[in-house]
């Protein structure tokens, strides 16, 4: 669902992982007809590293309690 929002309203996915600020700065950018293509990708990377991280995070916490 993030990803379908990524494409659609770049700057909301940015306040969906907890980037506010980035949300704002994306938001400009999107303003510009121009600029919401860029937008558009870089919210789908972020939201992509943001998955990434959460699945590190808990890989992290399954090997600290296996030890």
């Amino acid at each position: 669902m993030r990803y379908f929002i990524a494409v659609i309203l770049p700057w909301l996915s940015f306040f969906t992982i907890g980037k506010p600020i980035s949300g704002i700065i994306c938001l400009i950018l999107q303003l510009t007809l121009i600029g919401w293509p860029v937008a558009a990708l870089w919210a789908l990377f972020a939201v992509q590293n943001y998955h990434a991280d959460r699945r590190n995070e808990e890989l992290m916490e399954t090997l600290r309690r296996d030890r």
